[in-house]
């Protein structure tokens, strides 16, 4: 595994490259992409063999018999995460996107609430609005740089319309692993509304030394009745394109709807991705997760250590994901200002703080799943394109 190669993904259909010019500006002949949540490496061995011999196999029909694909994701889960999953829990969605989605429709009405933690991962606010639902935000509270929940301002919130609660665990864009405390105040928050708990945790591999996640399904084992966890290969070994998913529900009931809705959407899985899943989560899968995790440590320090020479700049310290979240706020800049020194001048293309909802105004999102080297290059540009405060 060789995460400093350098491999050019301009003109290969990839959206974080390709679609670079055209959603921010920045040139695609010289700019830096560190927007979108997929990764510049290779995935490990084990998956690309196991596509290489699709390829060999040269049949590409209807996936079938799915007990290997499933007894990988019960042995990943048990051995990563200490966490007994049934087989029959399980559904595969068309990624996790999809999955929220089908969770809006399965267990809320039109003209429901449907409660984020702000700001969070954008995608959730378009499904829910999308489907004629009302997003209920509660806004995080940013303590000296670390976010943290507020119950008694989210329980003062509440209208009593609200049906459903999604949480992001570990947070996207903030970074942060919540504690067990913290999951356990989320469940109960969920249990006093009487909302169904969304928990993905699609990051939940990407984890930094010094912090622990723990899945929402032990966190609260007392709340199975209105849990939904959601997870997924794709982002822990970048394989997004398969847009394959794992919706798991424990209480039988619940997950009687759910498959009952998957039906009437017809949705069944990509042999792709299902062939995928099952390699990566291996033993050899692993050792490449460890080796991935270590090298994201680096660049993670070497950004960070980066921004804290740009008077005005921080960034949130990173306890998992490789999506830096900048806050430019002490620079005094209006929004307009800070994103153009970093879109027009320093040519690196990133995600609008301002579209993961209230509180992400004054951020900016960095991927930092990229080669080292252009981590490096990325902050002497920055430190280039603010180099008036300095």
């Amino acid at each position: 595994m060789n995460f400093d190669e350098i491999i050019d993904r301009r003109g290969t259909h990839c959206s974080k490259w390709d679609m670079m010019e055209k959603n921010y500006g920045v040139p695609a002949a010289t700019g830096i992409s560190m927007w979108v949540a997929d990764m510049d490496f290779r995935p490990p061995a084990c998956v690309s063999a196991a596509v290489q011999g699709m390829a060999d196999h040269g049949i590409f029909g209807y996936f079938g018999d799915d007990r290997d694909y499933l007894a990988a994701i019960r042995w990943w889960m048990a051995n990563r995460h200490g966490w007994d999953v049934a087989p029959e829990a399980i559904f595969t969605t068309h990624g996790l996107v999809n999955g929220t989605a089908m969770c809006v429709e399965t267990f809320t009405k039109p003209g429901d609430g449907v409660v984020l933690f702000t700001p969070v991962y954008h995608a959730f606010a378009r499904v829910i609005k999308a489907a004629g639902r009302e997003v209920v935000e509660c806004q995080l509270v940013n303590n000296a740089g670390r976010y943290q929940m507020d119950f008694a301002a989210y329980d003062a919130k509440m209208t009593g319309n609200e049906r459903m609660v999604i949480l992001c665990s570990p947070h996207n864009p903030g970074g942060r692993v919540w504690t067990l405390d913290e999951l356990t105040q989320v469940a109960a928050f969920a249990e006093r509304h009487n909302l169904i708990l969304v928990s993905d945790e699609i990051h939940h591999d990407l984890v930094y030394p010094g912090a622990k996640h723990t899945v929402m399904a032990k966190a609260a084992p007392q709340i199975l009745d209105r849990l939904v966890m959601m997870t997924s290969t794709t982002k822990t070994f970048n394989i997004a394109g398969t847009h394959s998913g794992n919706v798991i529900i424990p209480d039988p009931a619940l997950r009687a709807k759910f498959a009952t809705k998957m039906m009437a959407f017809g949705i069944s899985a990509n042999s792709f991705g299902m062939v995928m899943a099952t390699a990566a989560y291996s033993p050899e899968g692993a050792a490449w997760v460890d080796a991935l995790t270590t090298y994201l440590d680096g660049n993670r320090k070497i950004f960070d250590a980066a921004v804290a020479k740009i008077p005005g700049l921080s960034s949130m310290p990173l306890e998992a994901t490789y999506l830096a979240w900048v806050d430019f706020s002490g620079t005094g800049m209006e929004t307009a200002d800070f994103t153009d020194r970093v879109m027009k001048q320093a040519q690196i293309a990133v995600n609008y703080g301002h579209t993961f909802g209230t509180g992400g105004e004054s951020f900016l999102r960095f991927n930092l799943a990229t080669p080292r080297a252009r981590v490096i290059e990325a902050t002497e540009r920055l430190i280039g394109a603010f180099s008036d405060l300095q």
